[in-house]
């Protein structure tokens, strides 16, 4: 991938895509287009199409998309597998059609079955039921997967889909109403904190085991990866994690430390727990010369950091 490249962040203000770009232009990558969501309705096919035409981009990172936690996912159904269906299908048929060079598709590990064997392997896709809190946003990024495998394996692209585990850092979302869990429980600890609350809420039992990655070092995976690696033909998918998990019991009490929280923890058994598990088997990516770097305590602190100087007016 040359430094002179076009390349076009899709999503680029977002959590992924906005990391992607930071490594890009530490890297020394001049050339990076991009278009903010009032700019360019990636849902827009007609829009999609035009962008294509007068821009012509060589690479593409796909991080555009509608993401959420739980009650985001059961509250918009609709929305999220909608939305999510119409960008993928608009971005990666455009960069098929004006020859881009190669695609990296951003997934999700929620494209696993509930109940998969831990940790979880790439070829264990579709082998049992979804999670049902967030069956149609997995939905969606499981056509994303097969639609970039048809590509290659129909017009010769170069369309590589990957899955990181939950992901946390800069520029993520801290709305309780839409929020996954770590940037929750950092937003409500800290609110707790400083208005001397004497327990934070937390929904479910605490027991479901979760993998987190610092965004960052999913930027380094997307552009390593883009750089080194060519998925042809059905090409394997790949996992983008840790091979670390720990339960959510674990991470608030290691939030709550972080944040000085001295108060206690409720959990509500009455709101869902999701899955019970969600551990990436990430041998293929290592194999391929990537490992995470960023400690999870270390990546909170950098969060609730950035949390604290770009949030002011949410406490």
């Amino acid at each position: 991938m040359d430094f002179t490249a076009k390349i076009y962040i899709a999503g680029h203000r977002g959590l992924v895509g906005s990391a992607i770009k930071r490594k890009l232009e530490k890297s020394g990558y001049t050339n990076l287009t991009c278009r903010t969501s009032q700019e360019l309705d990636l849902t827009d096919q007609r829009g999609v199409k035009e962008y294509f035409a007068l821009e012509k981009p060589d690479y593409v990172f796909l991080a555009a998309a509608r993401v959420g936690g739980i009650q985001a996912n059961s509250n918009f159904p609709a929305d999220f597998i909608y939305q999510n269906l119409a960008i993928q299908n608009n971005v990666i048929h455009e960069a098929y059609r004006y020859e881009v060079k190669k695609l990296l598709f951003i997934g999700s590990s929620c494209i696993y079955p509930k109940f998969a064997p831990q940790p979880m392997q790439e070829d264990c896709l579709l082998t049992g039921p979804l999670e049902s809190t967030n069956e149609p946003y997995a939905v969606a990024k499981i056509a994303g997967i097969k639609m970039c495998q048809a590509y290659n394996r129909q017009y010769g692209t170069n369309f590589i889909p990957v899955m990181p585990t939950n992901l946390y850092g800069p520029n993520d979302n801290f709305d309780l109403d839409s929020a996954h869990v770590l940037p929750a429980l950092i937003r409500k600890f800290h609110e707790a904190k400083i208005q001397n609350k004497p327990e934070v809420e937390i929904w479910g039992t605490g027991r479901p085991r979760r993998e987190f990655l610092y965004v960052d070092d999913l930027a380094e995976a997307s552009v390593f990866l883009m750089r080194h690696y060519n998925c042809q033909n059905t090409g394997p998918l790949i996992n983008i994690g840790t091979g670390e998990d720990l339960t959510i019991k674990q991470l608030a009490e290691m939030i709550s430390d972080i944040i000085g929280y001295s108060g206690t923890m409720k959990y509500n058994p009455d709101r869902p727990d999701g899955t019970p598990r969600k551990l990436l088997d990430v041998s293929r990516a290592q194999r391929l010369g990537w490992q995470a770097k960023t400690p999870l305590a270390e990546g909170i602190k950098k969060t609730y950091a950035w949390y604290t100087e770009n949030l002011p007016d949410r406490g």
